[in-house]
């Protein structure tokens, strides 16, 4: 369905093997991404998202899928692993902006009716929920591969697992049928997946790209915030700023607003709102003229106006 659009950006499909072996495949594909120089602005992996039908199962969850994303890479420089921690920014890092946008577009998209009845064509409320880890416990998928190269990959996996039918040879024993088998899958589940990774890849290659070098000014002890920061590096045609911030203890954006309210121009990209910095997280994020938003940027000290 994507093939039938146009996007500023390139979006690829796919398919990698060797995961079970050892993430081969997406190793691979993450080394010549870097080694070549890709701008990869994110990987959306699913993986284990046939939203398990076994008989009997209560405790499965349709309407949601789970979001998984790495925080501090271990690999990452000691003086940013310091400096996150310092300014309570840990939870800051590309994985998990890209996992808030996620979180963004199923709002636009999946969000309930407000009327109580949906209109024609209107998509089922489905809700991604944010995981502040990189996998599940004893387990691991392809996206790890992108964050060890530096890039921002997140994981879809349905919201409760079946370990009967993973990893398994096709078997019925006392009773329980094992292996991964066609009949436990729930198409209209795969199909709700898909069409949060496709809103979710349509956007992203809509928008602007990611802002570059954003800073907060902490020159002077006061209540505002003076935030500052740089165009995508390829981003083409008119670039609107979205500053989107949330209290320290929430894991999600709680507000969002454009930063010519508050007076940014053409080619001045910086704001100063009247909230303080000690209180919140901030980000910025770059749209079209559509308010398609990339992943926001945490912004980094500098001290100076």
């Amino acid at each position: 369905m994507l093939s039938q659009y146009k996007f500023p950006a390139t979006i690829v499909f796919v398919a990698v093997a060797g995961e079970e072996q050892g993430l081969n495949g997406s190793r691979h594909l993450a080394e010549v991404a870097k080694d070549q120089g890709w701008q990869l602005e994110g990987v959306l992996n699913n993986d284990i998202v046939g939203g398990d039908t076994t008989p009997g199962e209560t405790l499965q969850d349709k309407s949601r899928v789970r979001v998984f994303s790495q925080g501090i890479l271990p690999s990452a420089p000691i003086e940013t692993i310091r400096q996150m921690l310092t300014l309570g920014s840990e939870n800051d890092t590309p994985s998990r902006q890209l996992a808030r946008e996620v979180l963004d577009v199923s709002r636009t998209y999946f969000a309930p009716p407000v009327t109580g009845s949906r209109r024609p064509g209107e998509l089922k409320p489905f809700k991604p929920v944010m995981e502040l880890r990189l996998d599940r416990y004893l387990r691991g998928g392809d996206h790890r591969s992108f964050n060890e190269a530096g890039f921002a990959a997140v994981r879809f996996t349905e919201w409760r697992e079946n370990y009967n039918h993973q990893h398994q040879h096709v078997r019925t024993e006392k009773g329980i049928e094992y292996g991964d088998l066609l009949k436990f899958d729930d198409f209209e589940y795969i199909a709700q997946v898909a069409r949060l990774n496709m809103a979710t890849l349509a956007t992203l290659a809509s928008s602007p790209g990611a802002p570059r070098n954003v800073h907060i000014v902490t020159l002077n002890l006061d209540n505002n915030t003076r935030l500052k920061w740089d165009p995508p590096s390829a981003a083409g045609g008119s670039v609107q700023y979205q500053i989107v911030w949330r209290e320290t203890a929430a894991s999600d954006w709680q507000y969002a607003v454009d930063a010519v309210k508050y007076g940014a121009e053409a080619g001045k990209n910086a704001v100063t709102l009247p909230v303080s910095k000690d209180n919140v997280l901030f980000g910025v994020r770059a749209c079209d003229s559509a308010k398609h938003c990339g992943p926001a940027v945490a912004p980094v000290p500098e001290g100076r106006s």
